[in-house]
């Protein structure tokens, strides 16, 4: 054998002889996410894992990610490295860990000090639902299926993943890479939408200093939510038993190394490998479908409705206080912590850098937490097999 026969032969059998025009569409987009994660810095501790994983996964003949569950290979030990990642998100686990440090990062206190929050946060799960009305009525989903496109308006990754383990597992896989893109994407999408339904003066509004909440407070509020919502909706328990652990490890204060662990290294650990499996599951055959397409386009005119109620009701009550509140906080009403905050803050400091509303927007930020995980447990208890 010649040098050109080994050169033709290793040719034939590379992945660029093997390559389907799905799997060369994904690693473009991939391409695209890692530069708006590493250039744009658009939520690059999520979206560039994510991105990588839907990379690793497009190389033809790669062998890094094989569904196991579907059968695509016998023994899970033998469906990749990114394969074996997801099986921590088809069982729920990493969803429920990222909510156990989301819990310890998060402080309830601009929501305890200001209830007016809740409603705020309640605003914002709008898209959920008319999400969930419109996939129904198309009768292309069935009211399971419907229910889980539902939530990703909710820009709530963990929550999207556990309602869709449950009602539409099926589905699992382009609804996760829906959800978590719309909350990497969230400075990008959520900025026009937030110019075009407020006006300058409304953005202009300083609202007044939050009052100070008590260590006890803090220490009642996850038990109480914990136990009042599970009760309600004991579907979601896993999920939201997992948020309020995570929260009174940060308030009790006797147990500061499991805080420590929660916030640090256990949200890093889930966040890479929840990000590249994740991104594994958007493989070009699989995910370029026009029902595929579809959720990813109803989770984003999703979110996009979150967004236009947290801000309409935020609207609502800057004209009922006379003028006391702005209305941008609304749009923190989405539950991507502390993100959609974060952009209320810069959306509102380009009007008046002296407007400080990032605590005030975290209130309706963390209600929204709380809000798409009763959405997603409304749903688990009316339309669960």
């Amino acid at each position: 054998m010649n040098f050109f026969e080994i050169l033709a032969r290793i040719l034939g059998e590379s992945g660029f002889a093997t390559m389907s025009w799905q799997q060369g569409v994904m690693l473009a987009v991939s391409f695209v996410l890692l530069y708006l994660a590493i250039v744009k810095q658009f939520e690059p501790l999520l979206l560039l894992p994510i991105a990588y994983g839907m990379f690793l996964s497009n190389l033809p003949s790669s062998g890094t990610f094989y569904y196991f569950y579907n059968g695509e290979v016998e023994h899970w030990y033998d469906a990749g490295i990114l394969g074996v990642m997801y099986m921590g998100v088809k069982s729920s686990f990493f969803p429920c860990m990222m909510f156990l440090a989301v819990g310890a990062m998060t402080d309830f206190g601009p929501l305890i000090a200001n209830p007016i929050s809740l409603v705020l946060g309640a605003a914002a799960q709008l898209g959920i639902y008319c999400a969930f009305i419109f996939a129904n009525a198309t009768g292309l989903f069935t009211p399971q299926q419907a229910a889980s496109i539902g939530v990703i308006g909710g820009a709530d990754g963990p929550t999207a993943i556990y309602c869709a383990n449950n009602l539409a597992p099926e589905l699992v896989a382009p609804i996760a890479v829906a959800a978590y893109s719309y909350m990497a994407l969230i400075p990008l999408i959520q900025p026009p939408i937030m110019m075009a339904l407020t006006t300058d003066k409304e953005r202009r509004v300083k609202m007044t200093q939050l009052r100070k909440v008590s260590k006890t407070e803090k220490i009642i509020f996850p038990v109480m939510v914990a136990c009042l919502v599970s009760l309600l909706l004991p579907s979601v328990a896993p999920l939201l038993g997992m948020l309020m652990l995570g929260n009174l490890f940060r308030e009790c204060g006797v147990v500061e190394r499991l805080s420590d662990v929660a916030q640090n290294a256990l949200c890093n650990i889930c966040t890479i490998f929840l990000g590249l499996s994740v991104g594994a599951t958007a493989r070009g055959e699989l995910f370029l479908k026009p029902q595929t397409l579809a959720i990813v386009v109803m989770g984003l005119c999703a979110f996009s409705l979150s967004t236009v109620g947290g801000l309409l009701l935020g609207k609502i009550l800057y004209v009922v206080t006379g003028g006391k509140i702005n209305p941008l906080i609304g749009s923190a009403g989405v539950s991507a912590v502390p993100m959609a905050a974060r952009v209320s803050q810069t959306v509102g400091a380009k009007v008046d850098r002296t407007n400080f509303l990032l605590m005030h927007a975290m209130g309706p930020n963390v209600a929204g937490v709380i809000g798409s995980a009763v959405a997603a447990g409304f749903f688990l208890t009316f339309f669960a097999h």
